[in-house]
This record gives C-alpha cells, structure tokens and sequence, in this order.
C-alpha cells in the first residue's frame, strides 16, 4: 500500500484539477508506483508467488487504462508515459 503523502503528491502531480481524484492519469500513475513497489518486495522475497499474482492483476489493469487513455487522448497518454518513463 502506498502512503497517504504518497497518494497526495501523485495526485497533484497528475491530476487535472486540484480536487481531481479517478481521472485515468491519476489511477496510472498510483498503478505505477504500486508495481514499483511490489518489484522491491520481489527482490527480497523471490518465492511470493500470490503476491505476483496480485502484481499481474496490477499491471493488466494499468495496461486497460492506458489503451482506454491512448484511444481517448494520444497528447496526454504520450506526455503521461514520458513522466512516468513507460514504454516508447
């Protein structure tokens, strides 16, 4: 789980308007970080296999929202993968 400040710095980061909290860059982005984070866990516990279920539900879903964003509005997706230096 993220943190709280975590969250917050994210969503000022990547949010459309200040109280912007679903918006898909948002959502990505937390996406993101979480898998960021279950890749440390990974290098220190190797075997967790139900934890690395749970990380390619993670990054199936971002996959989903980053096509739904692609299809929507190219100019955001390409600006939101370079922020966040995905693929491309």
């Amino acid at each position: 789980m993220l943190e709280k400040s975590v969250k917050e710095k994210l969503r000022q980061d990547f949010g459309r308007h200040p109280q912007d909290t679903g918006s898909p860059e948002i959502q990505i982005a937390l996406l993101t970080r979480r898998i960021e984070a279950l890749g440390e866990h990974f290098k220190k516990y190797p075997k967790d296999f139900n934890s690395r279920r749970g990380l390619l539900k993670i990054i199936g879903h971002r996959r989903r929202l980053l096509k739904y964003l692609q299809a929507k509005d190219p100019a955001a997706y390409q600006v939101l993968i370079e922020k966040l230096n995905l693929r491309k």
